[in-house]
């Protein structure tokens, strides 16, 4: 029996069997990706050892700053396509928090090698935001929890704010750990939102085979334009985390970011597109871009010029066009 509403509601319970199947775990859904974050974080004690990776989503690296700061944690920051670092930051931690790819720089992780050497008193988060569990399930390759922004691809339409959990089916004490906090923050989701979150789920194969697609032929392109210093995307074979995306992943994903002059010439490449949409969120059916060092609190490891793209399902034709239009006339703007 249910009691209050933030206890459980057949909707979202409908949203997490569907989460938690395609994960291969059992899913607690969130309000947001970072209700869903502060309650991994929640469990941690003071004078926690974290580590985390060195350019990653801004909220998280704030939220784990600002608790170091209160709590006395010990922040370790490690490049995440650097195995050989992460252990070795590893010892003696107690959170072990993976993005792969990472937010904005695209970096892969090798989960299965970390799942494998990592020590077993480290708490191992992988935030699967943007592979998602069609393209790599980090459960099986020994995460303990593994974290999503609901809001972006698995929901797929800009019109969702939600938040997942996944553990491994076996670690009820985990499980139990983060619902409790889930109940007493009222961190639940609304009923209305888990409906909309799982009607965009039924869609997410055919949305990610597009978005992928497209990315592969559109990051082909642009390591061609001379206006792109740097192409940052896995589907290409001299990118850095190609090896290990083709390895352990089952496809490179939708989102691409490349590495234009300055700030001045990113941003001017941002204004001058018309079909790709500016926005900060991403992982919809609608093409996105942003230069990321707009944000004031910005990682520094991000550069000024660094643009993220989050490719969508239009034709990628037309995005390709929109894109070398802008890149072209910023040659007649200098």
């Amino acid at each position: 029996m249910i009691g209050y509403g933030r206890y459980g509601n057949p909707t979202w319970q409908a949203l997490e069997q569907a989460i938690g199947a395609l994960e291969g775990g059992r899913a607690l859904t969130f309000a947001s990706g970072m209700a869903a974050a502060h309650a991994v974080l929640e469990l941690m004690p003071p004078r926690a050892v974290v580590v985390i990776p060195s350019s990653c989503y801004l909220g998280i690296a704030e939220a784990v700053d600002k608790r170091a700061a209160t709590y006395g944690w010990q922040v370790r920051r490690v490049s995440v396509a650097d195995t050989t670092e992460v252990l070795a930051a590893a010892d003696g931690a107690d959170l072990v928090w993976i993005e792969s790819p990472t937010n904005p720089t695209i970096e892969v992780a090798d989960l299965p090698a970390l799942g494998r050497n990592l020590p077993v008193e480290a708490l191992f988060v992988v935030d699967n935001t943007f592979a998602t569990p069609l393209l790599q399930r980090p459960l099986e390759s020994g995460a303990d929890v593994v974290l999503h922004s609901a809001t972006k691809l698995l929901s797929g339409h800009s019109d969702v704010l939600l938040g997942a959990l996944v553990t491994r089916v076996e670690d009820q004490q985990t499980f139990e750990a983060l619902d409790a906090v889930r109940r007493s923050s009222g961190a639940a989701p609304g009923p209305m939102e888990a409906y909309l979150a799982l009607r965009g789920l039924r869609t997410l194969p055919l949305r990610l085979a597009q978005a992928q697609a497209s990315a592969q032929v559109l990051a082909e392109r642009l390591v061609s334009h001379h206006q792109v210093h740097r192409v940052r995307f896995p589907g290409l074979p001299e990118d850095p985390g190609h090896g290990v995306a083709q390895r352990t992943m089952s496809g490179f994903g939708s989102l691409i970011s490349i590495d234009l002059a300055d700030a001045r010439t990113a941003e001017r490449f941002v204004d001058g597109c018309s079909l790709w949409g500016f926005a900060t969120s991403l992982g919809g059916v609608e093409s996105t871009l942003e230069r990321r060092r707009r944000w004031g609190g910005e990682l520094l490891s991000v550069p000024e010029g660094l643009v993220r793209m989050s490719v969508g399902i239009e034709h990628v034709e037309d995005l390709w066009a929109d894109l070398a239009q802008a890149l072209d006339h910023l040659d007649q703007s200098q």
